[in-house]
């Protein structure tokens, strides 16, 4: 049996351990937090339960597969509900101006083309085809790029994508911006197909025009939410794992790769690993998979010798954002905001270049994300209360510094969380919202570095420009130690929950040196061997 150690509990590294021990490897999981979850982390306190992470569940399909991978079923694990609207826009006033109607995102393909011809004359045929073309441009990614370990090049001259070559090309040089503004005038219309953007760590003027392909999932897919939150769903990752045979320590931190020489090659042999007393483990192992940060993997757990992204191939990659994050209990009902809203500011391009350009400051105002998950799910919150998540991208600097209980945190931190709780109240007509905060905590971006090793500070990881997106992506196994693989945000196929379930998926096909370019074929049970 081959002995694997996993260097992290996030989702990633609890997805890997679940598949190679189904796959038989004896393996054991390492966590340096209390829990494991890493950045899909939870709080609870005064009755309150926060997701700290992600919070928006889309691309159901590669769910679905990931757990038909170990054979059972999304249904049987979470009880996600449909959410409607799937979310809803806020629009900055204008000077002097009161807040106008938000826009809403409703599920079905119908409504979301009758709420965009509401705004623009023609917007239902357009929003129409854009979907399409985004649903046609998600199936080529899933059968010929997010599954893809790049390790064979004829795996990308498929007859099917040569074909969609000459389609494909203008997607991948242009911008999504330009590709949005081409077909859509009304800026709330833009903003909304500009948007996902940001959850791939960019800007829509730097993103390729084929990640429109995010539109297929709120548009057409529609938007979910596992009751419970995703702490639900990390909870039935570790209960799958440890279900198919994995060990997971938590209190455990990796400070140190193995390696030893074997035929002149450098081979991983296992880690060096601290306990919560301070004591010191050396375990050995056949097989090492980190999905701990790629950057604190590479530079700082090996030597400079065995580095495939040294801290020079660092330096010429760009961060995605970092996060202003407040966790926030509100006395009282807010019906005036979705499960999920977005609050946009007018000046789109100063709000991005704040991030990401070279003069970099927390943008005000700021265009924030707004997360009620009490609005669907009452046990996140005490009876007569309710449960806020408020995002606020931020460049990725630690120096801004980190968040702390009810005010205690950095300056910058606690003034960006006051002024984003004053723009939800103005914009959404909530005038007495701040009043009603009965318990409050921030997160800043230099709580992502001391809590997981976060490179630049950063809330995802590298940005998925074009070139680090794909083939271009630090890719899921060592190129300098034999045994040594990746998984997670911070590498193939890139961000996000689906991502790093993904990339998990493609540790297993290079531990076992399958190169084909799309989804795992799934095992059926058979009768004397029922789905778990």
């Amino acid at each position: 049996m081959t002995r694997t150690l996993v260097i992290g509990g996030g989702v990633a590294g609890l997805a890997t351990a679940a598949l190679l021990a189904r796959e038989g490897h004896d393996v054991r999981l390492l966590e340096r937090g209390a829990r494991w979850g890493g950045r899909a982390g939870t709080q609870a306190r005064d009755g309150f339960r926060f997701d700290t992470g992600p919070s928006w569940y889309l691309m159901p399909r590669v769910f679905d597969h990931f757990f038909d991978l170990l054979g059972t079923t999304t249904a049987e694990q979470l009880d996600l509900r449909l959410l409607d609207p799937g979310y809803r826009v806020f629009s900055e006033p204008g000077p002097g101006a009161p807040a106008g109607r938000p826009f809403d995102v409703p599920y079905g393909p119908e409504r979301v083309a009758a709420a965009f011809e509401r705004l623009e004359r023609g917007g239902a045929r357009s929003v129409q085809r854009y979907v399409a073309s985004a649903e046609h441009a998600t199936e080529l990614a899933e059968r010929f790029f997010l599954y893809n370990p790049f390790t064979r090049l004829r795996s990308l001259g498929a007859w099917p994508v040569l074909r969609e070559f000459p389609r494909l090309a203008p997607l991948l040089a242009g911008s999504l911006e330009r590709f949005v503004a081409r077909r859509f005038r009304h800026p709330v219309l833009r903003q909304v197909l500009g948007y996902p953007a940001v959850f791939l760590g960019t800007d829509p003027s730097r993103a390729p025009a084929m990640y429109h392909l995010m539109s297929a999932l709120d548009l057409g897919d529609g938007v979910r939410y596992p009751m419970g939150g995703f702490g639900e769903l990390v909870d039935r990752l570790g209960a799958l794992a440890i279900d198919a045979g994995a060990e997971i320590v938590t209190g455990a931190e990796v400070t140190e790769i193995l390696t030893r020489r074997e035929g002149g090659a450098l081979v991983a042999n296992g880690v060096r690993w601290r306990d919560a007393e301070g004591r010191t483990h050396i375990e050995h192992a056949h097989t090492v998979v980190s999905a701990a940060d790629l950057h604190h993997t590479e530079t700082q757990l090996l030597p400079p010798e065995a580095q495939t992204y040294p801290e020079a191939w660092w330096h010429r990659r760009q961060s995605g954002p970092g996060a202003v994050i407040a966790l926030l209990g509100v006395r009282g009902a807010l019906p005036e905001l979705a499960h999920h809203s977005l609050f946009f500011t007018r000046d789109w391009d100063a709000n991005f270049a704040a991030i990401f350009g070279p003069q970099r400051a927390i943008p005000d105002p700021a265009s924030i994300y707004v997360c009620r998950p009490s609005a669907t799910d009452p046990g996140v919150a005490p009876p007569g209360h309710e449960n806020l998540f408020v995002l606020i991208p931020v460049p990725a600097d630690p120096e801004l510094g980190g968040g702390g209980p009810d005010g205690a945190g950095d300056a910058a931190i606690e003034r960006a969380v006051d002024a984003a709780v004053a723009q939800i109240a103005s914009w959404a007509g909530i005038p007495d919202l701040a009043e009603r905060v009965v318990l409050r905590e921030t997160i800043g971006p230099e709580d992502f570095v001391s809590d997981y090793h976060s490179w630049s500070g950063g809330m995802l990881g590298p940005s998925h420009v074009l070139r680090q997106s794909a083939m271009f992506r630090a890719q899921n196994q060592s190129r300098k130690v034999r045994g040594l693989y990746y998984a997670g945000a911070t590498t193939a196929p890139g961000v996000g929950v689906p991502m790093c379930l993904i990339s998990a998926e493609l540790v297993l096909k290079r531990i076992r040196g399958d190169h084909s370019p799309g989804p795992l074929p799934v095992r059926v049970p058979t009768a004397a061997e029922p789905r778990r």
